[in-house]
């Protein structure tokens, strides 16, 4: 049965690293969230490490610069990974072809220059979706304002000319301030409604755990899994084999009763109810 807890410190003796979601843990998409933070920087000061881990389609060096922005401080985290880098490694190494039609926001383009150090990359050629073999998609290039239905159009000609998509953020939907967003994981459902493959990199899919698991670099570390995203942190933990730790307080908070107050036999038979027993749970990370 999930245990409920009240903060980080109550289980942290028993882990070696935690891989923490971003989006509704630590920030909110403009400001970090001070408890989460403390609980962070806490948790490294008992000697544990803690991964960044995120759904971002971007890679590491720019969500990075963005916590930096953000006033999130260097000392709450030790590495970051993110959707984005696990599909670099897919992308760049040629598996899918090298003419490459492109779905995202100018905030993304990144991700054809910001490359690791240790990828072997083949050269790619952006182009139009009816000439390319393969199509990447990092989200809505207008995600303020934009829905699926407005890519009705370059959806069908990708599935007619047979493209696999490479899906860089497998994330629904994400809370940005106040407002929801669509997020690239809603393009790649909408892809496969039609009858187009899909291929996923972020949470809950395996090559972004193999990813933090082979940056961290520890010896059969023991790993707790920090999410608000049922779907995807938790999902991705159990599946994983991994603790986890469910923030109730974030995206399915409506689920529970009120926020800072969750209703605990609400919580349990939510999970319950969708087959994925959080180890633990707390209102928000702190």
């Amino acid at each position: 049965m999930t245990a409920f807890i009240s903060s980080l410190s109550d289980i942290a003796q028993d882990y070696d690293a935690v891989f923490c979601d971003l989006w509704g843990c630590l920030h909110n998409g403009y400001t970090p969230f001070p408890g989460a933070v403390a609980a962070l920087q806490g948790f490294r000061a008992q000697g544990g490490r803690v991964v960044l881990m995120t759904n971002a389609p971007r890679p590491r060096g720019a969500v990075a610069a963005q916590l930096d922005r953000m006033g999130v401080p260097r000392d709450a985290w030790d590495l970051i990974v993110t959707s984005g880098d696990a599909t670099q490694y897919a992308l760049f190494s040629g598996a899918y072809g090298t003419r490459v039609g492109f779905i995202g926001a100018d905030k993304d383009e990144s991700f054809f220059t910001d490359l690791p150090q240790d990828l072997r990359a083949v050269q790619i050629t952006r182009t139009a979706i009816p000439e390319a073999e393969v199509l990447l998609c990092t989200g809505l290039a207008l995600d303020l304002t934009e829905t699926p239905e407005d890519y009705r159009l370059q959806l069908a000609q990708a599935r007619n000319a047979g493209l696999t998509m490479l899906c860089a953020n497998p994330d629904i939907i994400v809370d940005y301030g106040d407002k929801r967003l669509w997020c690239a994981g809603a393009l790649a459902a909408e892809y496969e409604k039609l009858g187009g493959a899909a291929l996923y990199f972020g949470k809950p899919h395996p090559p972004i755990y193999d990813l933090a698991r082979r940056h961290l670099g520890l010896q059969d570390p023991r790993i707790l899994c920090i999410g608000d995203g049922l779907w995807t942190d938790i999902k991705g933990g159990v599946a994983e084999g991994l603790d986890t730790l469910y923030v109730t307080g974030g995206i399915s908070a409506h689920e529970f009763g009120p926020a800072d107050a969750p209703d605990p036999a609400k919580v349990r038979a939510f999970l319950d109810r969708e087959a994925l027993p959080a180890t633990h749970a707390i209102p928000t990370l702190r």
